[in-house]
């Protein structure tokens, strides 16, 4: 009779143990949503239906932000995200398919000085509307001992006037500043929002990188990464080619995060743009599409894929 109890007593302490053992294992490998504690997500987001695939318009991206519009046309055509089909360019060339009527809504980072001028000799005026927050960030390696700029001291770097990282409080070596192409988004962004009418310095064949990805590899791997200085957005260089060997740099103060994107706190701020024909009827899905982006249901799409709202 004590050999029955005994073997009792140890069943249900065994079955007890491995389902808490299910309980934690489940509670701590479950899928969360990308977004902070305070508005969380929940799992019967709506997803009923907007458009079908067939009368979806055409759109195109940047790099960073195809993860934005595959959300959005996942969400809105109640598609499984890895059936999305796209024709995706980047930003420059998004640009000039909207400007010549090839696609219909582009999402990407504002338009350059040589995009409204193509714009503008093809009578054409762009629609250019906020549809998710953005940081413009600087990026530099771990080893190096310098962890934030001034805008200004960021300033003097680009145009010349400082080259050396001990005139920013670091070690007593050359900075190596990378930049992007001329209409790259980056390259666009840091002329607007940084430099604004602060000449640049002329890159080098060593300082010039075509693609961010590139730019991002030369900061974290190559032969004096340790020196080396570079751009981005906060999405892309965080989410979609983040490295464990680079950092993103304080300016004035303040770290790049979803918080200081969020509260408008971190200095560099900027958007991703929807960019429209201003000439797009209001009755098209065009128009239908941009206020499913900017409605709440569209903004929780965004959050959702990690980006910051406007709305």
């Amino acid at each position: 009779m004590k050999k029955a109890l005994t073997a009792i007593g140890i069943l249900i302490f065994v079955t007890v143990v491995v389902l808490g053992c299910v309980w934690a294992y489940r509670y701590f490998t479950s899928d969360t949503p990308n977004i902070d504690d305070e508005n969380p997500i929940v799992d019967n987001l709506e997803k009923e239906p907007i458009f079908t695939k067939e009368n979806y318009p055409k759109v195109d991206a940047s790099l960073a932000t195809q993860p934005l519009t595959n959300a959005f046309k996942a969400n809105f055509t109640a598609t499984p995200i890895d059936e999305i089909e796209t024709d995706y360019t980047n930003t420059h060339p998004g640009y000039l398919r909207l400007i010549d009527g090839e696609v219909d809504l582009i999402v990407v980072t504002s338009p350059s000085e040589e995009e409204l001028a193509y714009a503008a000799s093809k009578g054409v005026e762009l629609e250019v509307i906020p549809v998710v927050n953005e940081a413009f960030v600087f990026l530099a390696n771990k080893q190096n001992h310098v962890n934030g700029l001034t805008l200004k001291q960021v300033q003097d770097i680009y145009s010349g006037k400082i080259t050396n990282w001990n005139e920013v409080g670091g070690e007593n070596s050359a900075i190596i500043p990378y930049q992007r192409p001329t209409n790259s988004g980056s390259q666009t962004g840091m002329l607007d929002l940084v430099m604004r009418d602060i000449p640049m310095i002329a890159p080098t064949t060593e300082t010039f990188e075509e693609t961010m990805a590139g730019l991002i590899e030369a900061i974290a791997d190559y032969d004096n990464s340790k020196d080396a200085l570079g751009y981005s957005y906060y999405y892309y260089a965080t989410t979609m080619y983040s490295k464990n060997s680079v950092k993103l740099l304080a300016i004035d103060g303040v770290e790049p995060n979803f918080d200081t994107i969020k509260n408008n706190v971190y200095p560099i701020q900027t958007a991703y743009y929807i960019v429209i024909n201003k000439a797009t009827p209001e009755d098209s899905n065009t128009r239908k599409l941009v206020n499913a982006m900017l409605s709440q249901r569209g903004q929780l799409v965004a959050k959702d894929a990690g980006y910051v709202p406007v709305n």
